[in-house]
C-alpha cells in the first residue's frame, strides 16, 4: 500500500533524504522492469536401531514440541531453538519428500503437508527430537532421527512450500544444513532466524580468479531492505552484499573458493529459485521509519 500523500511531503520536507530511492520519485522503488545484468549469464548389516519420531503434531515454522518421544535417548533433553549464523555446517542429500508416512492428527481440508528426509553425515551426533535446524536457510524441526540410515526428517508446513523452494527439491538434490545457536557457539556470519522472506533466481555466475560472482533477481520487498556491504542469507548461507539495483530487480555477491566447495549454490545453473532472508535489522529500520512517517502526517494534518 503506498504511503498518504501527506505524508510522502512531509519526509520530502523535512529529512528529503529518508526512504527516497533512485529511479523512482516516491518511497518505494518503481516495479522492476527487464534486468540489465553486469555480466552475462552462465548456461544454464546389523539390526537397525528403533526410528525416533515426534508425536504430531509434526510440523510448523518454528514450533515449540510440548513434549517429546519416551523413546528418546535424552529424555531431558531440552530442544534448541532457532537462530542460526549462515555458516553451513554440511551439504546433506534429500532422500525422500513426499507425503508423511505417519497419520496427522491434524484436521481440516487444506492439503497437508510434506514430510522432508534428508541424509546426513555429521549432524546426527548431538542431533535430538524437537531441534531446529536449517535446511536450505529454512528453519524446520526434527520429527524423526534414523540412525540406521544416517537421515533426519523434517515436516514442512504448506505455508514453507508456498514461501520457500523447499517443495522443488528432489532425491538426491544436495540442501545446505545449519544446526541452530547454542550458547558456546561462534558467531561467524550473522544472525539468520531460518525465517525465509521469499525466493530469488539465479540470474547469472562470473568466475573472477579462483572466486565466483552471482547475480540474483529479487522482488522490490525484499531488494529494499538490502544495501552494499549488508548481510543476506541464501540458501540459509550469510553472505555480504555488494551491489543492489532497485531498477533491475538485481543483487549481486561474491564467493570465495572455500565457500563455493562447501554449500550448495555453485552447484545450481541460472533460473534456479533460491530462498532469501534479508537482515532481521533492516527490517526493524523499516518499520521504526515507518512509523516515524505516520507521526509526522498526524503532527501536519
Amino acid at each position: 500500500m503506498a504511503p498518504p500523500a501527506a505524508a510522502v511531503a512531509t519526509v520530502r520536507h523535512h529529512s528529503p533524504h529518508l526512504l527516497l530511492r533512485r529511479g523512482g520519485g516516491g518511497l518505494l522503488p518503481p516495479p522492476p522492469g527487464p534486468a540489465t545484468l553486469p555480466f552475462a549469464s552462465r548456461g544454464a548389516a546389523a539390526t537397525a536401531p528403533a526410528r525416533l519420531r515426534l508425536p504430531p503434531p509434526r510440523f510448523s515454522l518454528s514450533p515449540v514440541p510440548k513434549s517429546l518421544s519416551a523413546s528418546s535417548s535424552s529424555s531431558s533433553h531440552v530442544p534448541v531453538r532457532s537462530l542460526f549464523t549462515g555458516i553451513v555446517e554440511e551439504v546433506g542429500r534429500v532422500r525422500r519428500l513426499g507425503p508423511p508416512l505417519a497419520p496427522s492428527s491434524g484436521g481440516g481440508g487444506e492439503a497437508p503437508g510434506l514430510d522432508l528426509e534428508v541424509e546426513t553425515k555429521d549432524l546426527l551426533a548431538g542431533t535430538h527430537l524437537g531441534d531446529s535446524v536449517a535446511v536450505d536457510g529454512t528453519c524446520l524441526t526434527v520429527a524423526a532421527i534414523d540412525p540406521a540410515a544416517s537421515t533426519l526428517t523434517f515436516g514442512v508446513a504448506p505455508e514453507t512450500l508456498r514461501r520457500t523452494s523447499l517443495g522443488r527439491r528432489a532425491p538426491g538434490d544436495g540442501v545446505n544444513l545449519e544446526r541452530a545457536l547454542t550458547p558456546s557457539s561462534r558467531m561467524g556470519g550473522h544472525f539468520v532466524q531460518g525465517h525465509v522472506d521469499g525466493t530469488g533466481e539465479i540470474a547469472a555466475f562470473r568466475p573472477d580468479g579462483d572466486s565466483l560472482w552471482v547475480t540474483v533477481r529479487a522482488p522490490p520487498e525484499i531488494l529494499r531492505l538490502l544495501v552494499p556491504k549488508g548481510f543476506v542469507a541464501v540458501d540459509g548461507t550469510s553472505l555480504t552484499v555488494v551491489s543492489v539495483d532497485d531498477e533491475g530487480g538485481w543483487f549481486d555477491f561474491m564467493l570465495v573458493r572455500y565457500t563455493q566447495d562447501n554449500i550448495v549454490l555453485p552447484t545450481k545453473k541460472v533460473g534456479d529459485k533460491v530462498n532469501l532472508e534479508a537482515d532481521i535489522l533492516g527490517k526493524y529500520v523499516e518499520k521504526l521509519l515507518a512509523g516515524r512517517v505516520e507521526a509526522m502526517a498526524k503532527v501536519d494534518s
